[in-house]
């Protein structure tokens, strides 16, 4: 597929407006970019992310026993970075230059967020409402610990969940590939607002979790049975 997509140095502000920030306190912050990439352009590169990446879906091995992974996975990174392994599972890193709209993607990142040194990405895809990611944090070693991560969404729109690890719990850390899902809904009813939140992660927009997000809280996005459409998730990373 003959597809380049190039970060523009000057983009439209209303590509990028409307953007939000919640403190959550502690030293830990969200901003959320409802449009940052424009419509067509997200749409070519929906395209060409479904159609072009080599995704897998692995099985890993969670709290002692066997399952697949519930949505396709591919890795980038930068040579030379520690391995990624994860639940049992260590993936194939490609290189940057083999897939060269995620270079310029990487570049739009870098350009929105100065002061951002991202090396490695993680990119998911949810064929449906059935593909999910449990609650989890991002807290792993080899990102340090205060990792900022940058999530690009194409495709549907689904609901991003967030929740605050309890006090005594802190720095207990969910497997992200776990297998076994309690409904997002129904573990948010048991905080107080303070404690959660909810967005709606839209075709085009970035999600940017700063400071200690990764150690204090939790994320999820959950089943949803009526949706049908494709979802593919970009989370731009730095290792150590």
């Amino acid at each position: 597929m003959n597809f380049k997509f190039r970060a523009r140095s000057n983009p439209n502000p209303s590509d990028r407006e409307n953007k939000r920030t919640i403190d959550l306190e502690n030293g830990s912050e969200i901003i959320y970019f409802p449009r940052f990439i424009p419509y067509d352009d997200s749409c070519k590169l929906l395209h060409y992310l479904d159609k072009e990446i080599p995704w897998t879906r692995p099985s890993i091995h969670v709290f002692g026993r066997s399952c697949i992974q519930p949505r396709d996975t591919c890795y980038v990174a930068s040579e030379r970075l520690p391995e990624l392994r994860y639940s049992g599972y260590q993936p194939h890193a490609y290189s940057w230059d083999d897939y060269p709209p995620l270079k310029d993607l990487l570049a739009a990142v870098h350009e929105a967020l100065p002061g951002s040194s991202f090396n490695s990405l993680l990119l998911n895809r949810y064929k449906s409402g059935s593909d999910y990611v449990a609650w989890h944090s991002d807290g792993e070693k080899l990102y340090g610990p205060t990792p900022e991560i940058a999530s690009l969404s194409f495709g549907c729109d689904r609901e991003f969940f967030l929740r605050k690890k309890p006090s005594k719990t802190a720095k207990v850390q969910i497997p992200s590939t776990s297998c076994v899902e309690e409904p997002a809904n129904k573990r948010l009813k048991r905080s107080n607002q303070v404690d959660q939140h909810s967005l709606t992660l839209k075709h085009g927009s970035l999600l940017v979790m700063k400071g200690y997000t990764q150690r204090d809280w939790v994320h999820s996005v959950p089943k949803r049975a009526k949706i049908e459409a494709v979802r593919i998730n970009l989370t731009f990373r730095r290792v150590l």
